[in-house]
């Protein structure tokens, strides 16, 4: 028969069995660090560079092995360490960066003291440093967490960190690295980041002895035409301000202000991956995704689907309306108020891209000398139409016509335009402006910015129509304007449609015939029942039906054909996951409203083909002029292109 056990015996079992709550080692303390901390190589190279930039470098060296894997040195000239300071720089929770112990107004890119002894403990690390006017430099090591020395070193004023053998360490963790290429991607783009931030620091990135950046002390809109492979005129600057809670008072003292400037790219400069958005708070590199909404809300009208922005901006706003203490890598932060930034983000960016055509941001030709051996295009499919916009018609042209409108002659000096527009440079005779009396009057919408009539039309004066579809101007500096007539014209519709709308204020809603019973889950149906009031404006209205369910009773006739359960299931996914957006503002309603009201404005414009006055030419271009988001169709894409002298001299061979 067996034994009971005794109760001595119980409770050893339950004991041994039970875990045992105990303090871990340094050593393994710091692994874990290390594990938030310095994910990969670029994570540990973007901790040393802000050391860098924070003791005040004004150039950083940085030469990279497999990617960052095998090491990584970064020579600075900052104001560098004693020998005294050194142990203490490699302890954890050391640093020199915090005036305070609040943790509100850090004004330096680091503070939290863990990157050097996070990196110590999986690697081997190297510290050589001399403070100005010390007769030497002095050293300090740390391989797997045990340190040596300082002892004296030969070295320049600045500190030279060097990291080898990443996560040597810990090798479990090493084989999850990817490739020294991969690797290599990574740390480009951390410096590319912290380059932007710091314009009067001179940087250069060498992998595996390859140049791959050099960047020599710029004012900031070098650094980002630079950075994002732009001309420097193809960027759009902006600079606004806004009060932060005028009435509220915050630690006795004033709110402040938010302020947002930098350089965007017109909608015209776009790319297929969000790698040309660069975003600073206070200085400090981000990815926050509230910024990122924002930007891809104010970008979402002009810009064609999948595409994305080329931005460079810069948030400032005060210490105490932002935390930065919310992430270990310091890339995400936590705002005060959420809604405020987004919205004054979304406000600045549309009032920047709501400009007429011409203005800034405008897109240049990109043309290819013809070899004389280069097979021309078959006359005989000339007649045949092409892929272009939607609605478009394909324009049959005589052979001996060269595309040029029968009705291009000058008008009388007795114009609406200005007497002072100035004669543009490169034109054998004299041009005159032309009547702005034309059946095209109706291009001005309510829209259009006001004021005073420009001596400079920055699209110029038309000089021809070219197959009955682009409109050819010159500008008054001498360059080509070409412009697609269509979708010129389809945008300024568009534009004329949607100021409409919005004066109205609302949506015409159309019942169902039946109405749609939906179930969808607690937090979507709450996210619903908060916004209802300004969906039933839009053209939704729908009333709770018994625990999660609604039931909708009517839709946007604009949106005819809709189905309401994909529509409401998709704005309640949005509005539940960003609460601060508007209903309007959901993509699923967006996009289905711009969607339709480009139709309208595509079936409503010109069509390619028709053959247009001298008179209808200038109107249009004034018209583009005046209008906001006239750089663009309503698919994104450019309605006009420029072809500078610099271009056409290198067509010809002129320069190289």
């Amino acid at each position: 028969m067996s034994r009971a056990p005794s109760d001595a015996e119980g409770s050893q079992a339950t004991t041994s069995s039970r875990p045992i709550l105990r303090r871990l080692s340094d050593r393994v303390v710091d692994q874990i660090a290390a594990g938030e901390v310095v994910e990969r190589p670029a994570a540990a190279l973007k901790e040393l560079v802000e050391n860098a930039l924070d003791a005040g470098a004004t150039r950083i060296e940085i030469r990279l092995k497999s990617g960052g894997i095998d090491s990584i040195e970064i020579t600075d000239n900052g104001c560098g360490l004693t020998p005294e300071e050194l142990p203490l720089a490699v302890e954890r929770h050391c640093t020199s960066k915090l005036q305070d112990e609040t943790l509100v107004r850090i004004r330096t890119l680091g503070f939290r003291g863990e990157a050097l002894p996070s990196i110590g403990a999986t690697a081997r690390l190297s510290l050589v440093s001399r403070v100005r006017g010390a007769e030497s430099a002095w050293q300090y090591r740390v391989e797997g967490g045990t340190p040596s020395g300082p002892m004296p070193a030969a070295g320049t004023e600045g500190t030279q960190v060097t990291v080898r053998d990443i996560f040597f360490a810990t090798p479990a963790r090493r084989k999850f690295l990817k490739s020294a290429r991969v690797e290599g991607g990574h740390s480009e783009t951390v410096v590319r980041r912290l380059a932007l931030s710091a314009p009067g620091c001179a940087f250069l990135l060498l992998m595996d002895g390859r140049e791959v950046i050099n960047l020599p002390v710029q004012d900031e809109r070098q650094r980002v035409s630079a950075l994002l492979g732009l001309p420097e005129a193809a960027l759009i600057a902006l600079d606004e301000r806004r009060p932060i809670g005028a009435a509220r008072q915050e630690d006795g003292e004033a709110a402040g202000e938010m302020r947002l400037s930098g350089f965007i790219a017109g909608p015209a400069h776009s790319r297929a991956t969000g790698a040309g958005q660069f975003l600073l708070v206070n200085g400090r590199p981000v990815t926050d995704p509230v910024l990122r909404t924002a930007v891809r809300i104010a970008y979402r009208p002009v810009l064609e689907r999948g595409r994305f922005p080329i931005i460079a901006l810069h948030l400032h706003l005060p210490l105490t309306r932002v935390d930065v203490n919310v992430h270990p890598a310091k890339t995400e932060l936590r705002f005060a108020d959420e809604a405020e930034v987004r919205a004054f983000v979304i406000g600045a960016l549309n009032r920047a891209l709501a400009r007429g055509a011409g203005e800034e941001g405008g897109m240049h030709a990109q043309l290819v000398r013809r070899n004389a051996s280069t097979p021309r295009p078959d006359s005989r499919f000339a007649r045949f139409p092409s892929e272009n916009h939607l609605g478009e018609e394909s324009a049959a042209t005589d052979a001996d016509d060269l595309g040029f409108a029968p009705s291009l002659r000058h008008y009388s000096p007795d114009s609406a335009s200005p007497a002072s527009f100035a004669e543009p440079e490169g034109l054998a005779e004299t041009t005159r402006a032309f009547r702005n009396r034309t059946a095209f009057a109706d291009l001005q919408t309510p829209g259009a910015v006001q004021g005073p009539a420009k001596a400079r039309y920055p699209l110029g004066i038309p000089i021809a129509q070219l197959h009955g579809t682009y409109i050819l101007a010159v500008a008054p500096d001498g360059d080509l304007i070409l412009v697609d007539q269509h979708a010129a014209h389809e945008r300024l519709m568009h534009e004329k449609l949607r100021d409409r709308m919005e004066r109205e204020g609302h949506l015409r809603a159309q019942a169902l015939l039946m109405p749609a019973v939906i179930d969808l889950s607690g937090s979507e149906t709450q996210a619903l029942l908060e916004s209802r009031t300004e969906l039933a404006r839009l053209g939704v209205e729908f009333e709770p039906f018994g625990g999660t369910s609604v039931l909708v009773r009517t839709l946007p006739a604009l949106l005819k054909g809709a189905q309401a359960e994909e529509l409401l299931r998709a704005i309640a996914e949005e509005l539940m996951q960003t609460p601060e957006l508007s209903a309007r503002q959901t993509e699923a309603l967006d996009r289905r409203i711009e969607s339709v009201l480009a139709r309208m404005a595509c079936h409503g414009s010109v069509r390619a083909g028709r053959r247009m006055t001298q008179e209808e030419m200038s109107a249009l271009l004034r018209a583009m002029e005046h209008n906001p988001r006239a750089n663009t169709c309503s698919h994104g894409r450019p309605t006009w292109v420029r072809l500078t002298r610099l271009e056409l001299e290198k067509l010809f061979g002129r320069v190289r």
